[in-house]
């Protein structure tokens, strides 16, 4: 099953050369599966992988390459000092005496020709704005809505499931290792957003929803957002213990204010937000000059002390430059302007 990029590991292939036994036939896994020697970081180990003897010798150039989703039954000899390569669990001695029979595996010593190979999981570094945010911007397109002359719609990469799970894939490498306990997703984009984020870390969703939508609840203030005035944001009181680590999750970030609210209903439960995570940020509202006209997200999240909190977007204004076509006779309906 294919890893997750954090959980993959690279090779540096110097020589490839099959198994073969004492009379030279190639010895395999299974009918079609060829087995290789190999030298690691750790030791002697035996491997079989989903591919035709004849495409092995392409790897005998020095490349990293990723196993990601091959079938790579590797044994490492890590815990021995001898030569002698070993075999799966499940494959006993016995099963390698037939040396006539090209399906069997078979032990064999090491030599100069073996592939040797350097191991190690390198963790991804996602960049705002990178090559990744910069392929996803290409499926965020700005339309005319309520009032905003560039509002960013995710409906753009929710169509293709590929860009999708892209970005789910990004945000779950992001945190894996991170340490949370639950994720947040604000009502309505985050509940799209955050399932399948929380899911893949095997960890609660909380949803965080508008007043007078949940039982047993607390809420925050109300809270100014770049479309106008909101009641606070209610989550329900038993669904974040003291001292808890939660990811809050959303599509957009501007103002603050809605980030604002639900970083506010995790300290008033008693827990730690970890970050704020959204797909898009808008820098130009993270602090504006004065004359500027712009509510600024810095003095905001000063005045409600939680200017600690890390907030992270994959993708800023700089690189959303897809305009929408409109069809003819367009009408900004949006709720409010």
């Amino acid at each position: 099953r294919e890893s997750p990029p954090s959980k993959r590991s690279s090779y540096e292939l110097k020589a490839v050369q099959p198994i073969t036994n004492e009379t030279g036939v190639g010895v395999q896994c299974s009918a079609t599966m060829p087995c290789h020697k190999v030298v690691g970081v750790g030791g002697t180990m035996v491997g079989c992988m989903h591919a035709p003897t004849t495409q092995m010798p392409a790897l005998r150039f020095h490349k990293q390459v990723r196993f990601a989703s091959a079938l790579f039954l590797i044994l490492a000899a890590s815990a021995s000092n001898d030569k002698e390569t070993r075999l799966p669990n499940h494959i006993s001695p016995e099963s390698c005496l037939n040396k006539n029979d090209p399906s069997s595996i078979c032990k064999t010593s090491v030599d100069s020709s073996t592939i040797t190979m350097s191991t190690s999981t390198s963790k991804k570094t996602y960049e705002q704005d990178g090559d990744e945010a910069r392929q996803i911007a290409q499926y965020l397109p700005y339309f005319p809505f309520k009032g905003i002359p560039r509002f960013y719609d995710i409906g753009g990469f929710l169509e293709k499931p590929e860009v999708f799970q892209q970005i789910v894939d990004i945000f779950v490498d992001r945190y894996r290792e991170i340490g949370i306990d639950s994720v947040a997703g604000l009502d309505a984009r985050g509940f799209i957003l955050g399932p399948p984020i929380a899911l893949a870390l095997k960890k609660p969703f909380i949803m965080m929803r508008k007043a007078g939508k949940m039982p047993n609840s607390i809420h925050s203030e109300e809270y100014d957002t770049e479309y106008g005035k909101r009641s606070g944001l209610t989550v329900q009181r038993d669904k974040i213990k003291k001292g808890d680590r939660v990811l809050i999750i959303d599509d957009l970030v501007a103002t603050g204010g809605t980030l604002g609210s639900a970083i506010s209903l995790v300290h008033m439960l008693g827990g730690e937000v970890v970050e704020c995570a959204c797909v898009v940020e808008l820098k130009m509202f993270i602090d504006p000059p004065e004359d500027s006209g712009l509510p600024s997200r810095t003095k905001l999240f000063t005045s409600q002390k939680v200017n600690h909190v890390p907030v992270w977007g994959l993708i800023s204004e700089d690189v959303l430059n897809v305009e929408a076509e409109l069809p003819k006779g367009y009408v900004d309906d949006g709720e409010e302007h």
